[in-house]
């Protein structure tokens, strides 16, 4: 394999590594400091005895997240040297950021937090929560800015074969790159949703600590539900943003082949990118697709034979991912829709069959997450930065095949060894429930 083939492959691993832990951090610091809220508040014991078990749960994953991230952002100075060259003037800047400003306000208070427990008082220790919660958004606002600059891309110039800011507002302001923010924060609270339900329903299966989680299904089943629902919204949002900034992207997540005016949306198809068709075609929605992309009947949506087959994405990996992310969205507002209203009715413990359909719907939220991305990036190709920058052009010359085959290798091992570590500690701690209150 070459070495864009490898580097591609190098990213893709530890970025969608990475991803598994950074969604239950968003989330889950939330719920904790609610939680804690709600204790400090009311003096209600419960709450503290939930604010610690899930905040201990929270403190796993955040720990490994810190882990699998560091060793991202040094690929772009040894696999993509060209990339960081190029952007480096624009890129490196909401990265600064947020590694100066959210990262190190989230790890100075998450230390606070952990340890604090009988030294700040109820208020102050309520407060290390609440600061975590807010930096873990603010550092993934951050990050997204960055990631929504490459998709579209602003405010800068072109001089000396590199691109050069020339209004950081424009950076800041990108409705792309808030989109995906929303998108990716609201996703993350989705996934600490149903990993709290999850968790939950396994203890009310063997009737162990009932009131206690029950009552931490029913804030999370509200907090999924809501989530969902907003997920849905915002991605609605990002379908017209794709359909004017990236036609591209938005033909191959629909194998829309034909450039059409009043478009139908297709529910069931199969792509078949080699002859530049759909191997067949099911359940069409009169100017559904239209509707969907410009809402407007009579739009015009632009087909995959428009344009070059070097400048479009491959079509089927970003196809099948996009239908079974908004697949599983839908299966999450049902799910979560049905576990409040059990929950609010006291009804979760007479029917043990869904209790376990939402235990073992515990990675779906996971793979919805990673599906997401995969249409965000995937699609995107063949641009590192969109119209801009070629995926090719970004590479790093003077290393060799076997240097980041040795590297991906090796980041594969020690990552999956930090996954068992990350699985065996939080199914321990789940499994083995609340502790007796104490501060």
């Amino acid at each position: 394999m070459t070495v864009l083939t490898l580097s591609r492959l190098q990213f893709a691993v530890t970025a969608m590594f990475h991803f598994i832990f950074v969604p239950l951090t968003l989330g889950l610091s939330w719920l904790v400091a609610w939680w804690e809220f709600k204790y400090v508040r009311t003096g209600n014991v419960l709450f503290l005895r939930m604010a610690r078990f899930w905040g201990k749960l929270f403190l796993i994953n955040f720990v490994l997240g810190i882990v699998t991230g560091i060793t991202m952002e040094f690929q772009f100075g040894m696999n993509w040297a060209e990339y960081a060259k190029y952007v480096g003037d624009i890129f490196g800047a909401p990265l600064a950021i947020e590694a100066t400003a959210a990262f190190f306000l989230e790890s100075t208070f998450i230390g606070l937090w952990a340890f604090g427990w009988k030294k700040l008082s109820k208020r102050a220790h309520g407060l290390a929560i609440v600061i975590v919660a807010f930096a873990t958004s603010l550092s993934a606002l951050w990050i997204t800015l960055a990631n929504g600059w490459m998709q579209h891309p602003v405010g800068y110039t072109l001089r000396n074969g590199r691109a050069e800011m020339t209004d950081f507002g424009a950076l800041v302001a990108n409705a792309e790159g808030w989109l995906i923010f929303f998108h990716t924060v609201l996703a993350g609270f989705v996934c600490a949703g149903f990993f709290v339900m999850a968790v939950s329903a396994y203890h009310l299966l063997r009737k162990n600590e009932s009131a206690f989680f029950k009552a931490s299904f029913r804030t999370a089943a509200g907090f999924a539900l809501v989530s969902s629902l907003l997920v849905a919204v915002v991605g609605d949002r990002q379908g017209v943003r794709v359909a004017a900034s990236q036609p591209a992207k938005l033909a191959a997540m629909e194998a829309h082949w034909e450039t059409q005016a009043g478009a139908p949306y297709t529910i069931l198809s199969w792509p078949d990118a080699k002859n530049e068709r759909n191997v067949f075609e099911f359940l069409k929605i009169p100017k559904g697709l239209s509707l969907m992309a410009f809402h407007e009947a009579s739009a015009e949506v632009r087909g995959l034979k428009d344009f070059p087959a070097e400048d479009r994405p491959p079509v089927r990996p970003t196809f099948v991912s996009f239908k079974l992310m908004v697949a599983l969205g839908l299966i999450f507002i049902l799910l979560s829709f049905l576990g409040w209203i059990r929950s609010l009715r006291d009804k979760l413990e007479s029917n043990p069959l869904f209790l376990r359909v939402l235990l073992f719907s515990l990675p779906l939220p996971y793979l919805a997450i990673q599906l997401g991305w995969i249409v965000t990036e995937i699609g995107r190709q063949p641009w590192l930065v969109y119209g801009v920058l070629r995926t090719s052009e970004g590479v790093s010359r003077s290393i060799s095949p076997g240097q980041v085959l040795f590297s991906l290798l090796g980041f594969s091992v020690l990552y999956a060894f930090l996954g068992a570590i990350d699985i065996f500690l939080l199914r321990k701690h789940a499994r083995k429930g609340p502790e007796e209150a104490s501060r």
